[in-house]
């Protein structure tokens, strides 16, 4: 058996096996590459027999979203590695290389991310990861080379190996024992920030995040939900409530959640000024549903969750107001 799984979960993307998958098998040679598929309608078993007769295909029973799909999947894969990548990347010769390379000489790390650069102007990072993941103390994710919706040219400056706090789920290895041990994604999420929680939890049991930049994937984006969609706005506000009450430090969970649900009704205020109504009916549907799974979420909370966690202040403040627009301006 071969030490890594490349495992792809799809749902009526056969349009996007087409293009993208051809990169991952030519270029994934050190593993096995596989698709978990998400029950789809479209003809995306057809293409993955005909077109890709060595790639493993892993047939759910329905859709389970992106959370409970893989968790479903994976359960079938031994490798010792996983990495889960999303069906609209471009993969690179010898991406593989240096992240294997990092987990055999570091066995405390348990989650990797390369350089996500975008498919549609590759000298630019990606919005979904770009240079490594970070939180702020509202539970606000940005990433090096992306701060809101400001996305860095790449011309080198994070080419380097570094600790960070949370790897993109558009490409995200994980060794399968620690995805066991934390029993996977968390299913309620369904879609968007799982990651980030599941990479909250793994920071929470001692385990190190690390980017490594010597290993590039392209990432077209936007092909589940564009950033316009209103189901995305709702995922990505409710699901950033469950992380927070999941795995916040206790003394600062009840203030730091007060505070994140204001500026909750300060973004529904801007969405009003800008004409975006569906977009604050998301937020209320968000908080509604936030509430509905209060209980449950709190009860998920791990005894091991840590009095800190990577950032005491707010990137909106830094952004906004300090005009704190790209990573290096304040880290």
């Amino acid at each position: 058996m071969k030490k890594i799984a490349i495992v792809i979960l799809n749902w009526n993307g056969a349009k996007l096996l087409k293009e993208f998958l051809p990169s991952v098998v030519k270029y994934s040679q050190e593993g096995t590459v596989y698709v978990i598929d998400n029950a789809s309608t479209d003809d995306s078993i057809l293409v993955l027999k005909e077109d890709f007769p060595s790639v493993q295909i892993i047939q759910n029973k329905e859709n389970f979203g992106f959370a409970q799909g893989y968790n479903e999947g994976l359960q079938n894969i031994e490798e010792e590695i996983y990495c889960l990548v999303n069906s609209d990347i471009e993969v690179t010769e010898n991406w593989l290389t240096p992240i294997l390379s990092h987990f055999e000489q570091h066995p405390n790390t348990a989650i990797v991310q390369p350089k996500i650069l975008d498919y549609k102007k590759k000298t630019h990072f990606e919005y979904a990861g770009a240079g490594g993941g970070f939180i702020d103390k509202f539970g606000y994710p940005y990433c090096r080379g992306r701060i809101f919706d400001t996305i860095e040219e790449d011309k080198g400056q994070y080419n380097d190996t570094r600790k960070i706090f949370w790897a993109s789920g558009a490409c995200f290895f994980i060794r399968k024992n620690v995805f066991r041990e934390l029993k996977g994604f968390d299913a309620d999420f369904f879609a968007h920030q799982e990651e980030i929680d599941l990479c909250w939890r793994s920071f929470n049991r001692s385990y190190d995040t690390f980017y490594c930049g010597q290993s590039t994937v392209y990432h077209l984006g936007g092909g589940t939900l564009s950033n316009s969609n209103p189901r995305k706005t709702f995922l990505n506000f409710r699901n950033s409530l469950l992380m927070l009450t999941k795995n916040l430090p206790t003394q600062s969970l009840l203030f730091i959640l007060f505070e994140r649900l204001i500026l909750d009704g300060i973004a529904g205020i801007q969405f009003l000024t800008t004409g975006k109504h569906k977009h604050i009916l998301a937020i209320i549907k968000a908080h509604i549903s936030f509430y509905a799974l209060l209980i449950k979420t709190i009860r998920k909370r791990d005894a091991k969750v840590k009095n800190t966690y990577y950032q005491t202040t707010s990137i909106v403040y830094s952004y906004f107001v300090k005009k704190c627009t790209i990573f290096a301006d304040k880290f």
